[in-house]
């Protein structure tokens, strides 16, 4: 244990470590072993020992390495004994010495972490696949938490990552990044973060609204794998324009909520709390990206996002820009959310009756969206269709059950009585 580290703690720093660690030793551990279910299982037990250990004796100046040899031992002693029971986790210090490193030891590469995305990533996999086991098996989230996050029975999620690994194996999918077809694939890899970062949205009715711990500590985690992601693939623009993309939203998490968790708008947030020194490194990544000449949907919506944090209000924004960028991205990804924003940019550049027509050429696909039919009742309020407004703001109301939403919501359909 190193002489200044504090053993009243230990439980935060275990988080740190196995986030920057956990993918490292499954991507190692599956590459040498080639079972990818072992491999998670004894970090997982490695995890666990150092939980129980290191409230005791204090993490070790090298917790990566002693989690490595502790999770190596486990695997090998699983192979030799297949019918062996599971080790008891007893909390002796013993029982876990401090491991060397003159212990022999495959090399654990930097690019591992990034192999093990694109393998837990694979398009074979079903989207809620991909992101449950790439937060399990990559940064090490608990089901548990993965299970609260996305608001779903955790033996759900449970049941969702033990398919997907059983696919992996079966299917002899490599853990590797791929020769051909990288980008569609680094793709791929690249929602699974977005997704994961945009979690953060999904809590639900909450006496206490705001941000949540759980929440927080995805957005945290897509972050991280995002710039993983970049540093490892320094020449793929679209991770870059990623990386930029999630720096740009979370310049804003300061000014997004008021006291007692009240959400603030854009248009209404204080733009003196954005972090603009984060701004401008991601509009240098943007820059960076822009360099390669291969445009993609993540550098452009980067693009869209930093056009709102350079404009010094809502009036000064470049919407001409927005809306041209949007034309753009419409080319990459013609979803119905995209044409949604697209709707609203147009609004600001023709009008709201504009944007309301072809806001509501979306009425079919996205009845069910309550983002949708808030947007729409913003429209309308600037029509001057205040009743079918307050049809619109009560039709999101019903739809969503985040906690701040709701409120604004909530906030909205009083104030119109």
């Amino acid at each position: 244990m190193s002489d200044t580290e504090s053993t009243d703690l230990p439980d935060s720093r275990l988080a740190e470590v196995v986030r920057r660690e956990s993918g490292l030793i499954v991507a190692a551990l599956t590459r040498d072993l080639r079972n990818f279910d072992l491999a998670e299982e004894a970090v997982a037990e490695a995890v666990a020992k150092a939980l129980v250990g290191w409230r005791s004796t204090g993490v070790p100046d090298r917790p990566g390495a002693w989690l490595t040899t502790v999770a190596r031992r486990y695997a090998v002693d699983r192979l030799r004994s297949p019918v062996s029971t599971r080790v008891v986790l007893t909390g002796d210090p013993d029982a876990a010495p401090e491991p060397s490193w003159s212990e022999p030891t495959s090399a654990i590469r930097g690019d591992d972490r990034v192999a093990m995305l694109f393998g837990c990533c694979h398009p074979s996999l079903a989207v809620e696949a991909r992101l449950a086991l790439t937060l399990r098996a990559v940064l090490g989230v608990t089901t548990a938490q993965i299970a609260a996050a996305f608001l779903q029975p955790e033996p759900t999620i449970a049941q969702r990552i033990v398919r997907a690994k059983r696919k992996i194996v079966a299917n002899g999918i490599a853990l590797a990044v791929p020769d051909s077809d990288l980008a569609a694939r680094l793709h791929d890899v690249l929602t699974v973060v977005l997704l994961a970062y945009n979690a953060r949205f999904l809590e639900p009715a909450d006496p206490a609204p705001g941000p949540h711990p759980r929440a927080d500590r995805l957005t945290e985690d897509a972050i991280w794998l995002a710039g993983l992601i970049a540093t490892e693939l320094p020449h793929e623009p679209e991770a870059m324009g990623l990386l930029a993309l999630l720096m740009l939203h979370e310049s804003r998490a300061a000014a997004r909520f008021a006291p007692h968790g009240r959400l603030i708008l854009l248009a209404d947030q204080d733009r003196g709390r954005w972090d603009h020194p984060t701004i401008a490194r991601a509009e240098r990544l943007l820059e960076r990206a822009a360099l390669y000449r291969r445009p993609g949907r993540f550098q452009l919506m980067a693009a869209i996002a930093a056009c709102h944090a350079s404009a010094p209000s809502t009036e000064e924004t470049d919407w001409l820009q927005v809306l041209t960028l949007y034309d753009l991205l419409l080319t990459h990804d013609p979803s119905p959310v995209v044409r949604l924003n697209h709707a609203i940019a147009l609004a600001e550049v023709l009008g709201p009756e504009a944007g309301l027509s072809e806001l509501d050429s979306l009425g079919d696909s996205l009845a069910a969206y309550h983002l949708f039919h808030a947007a729409r009742a913003d429209l309308l309020r600037r029509c001057g269709r205040l009743d079918d407004a307050r049809i619109a703001d009560q039709r999101a109301l019903d739809l969503t059950t985040n906690a701040a939403e709701r409120n604004l919501l909530t906030d909205r359909l009083t104030s119109a009585l």
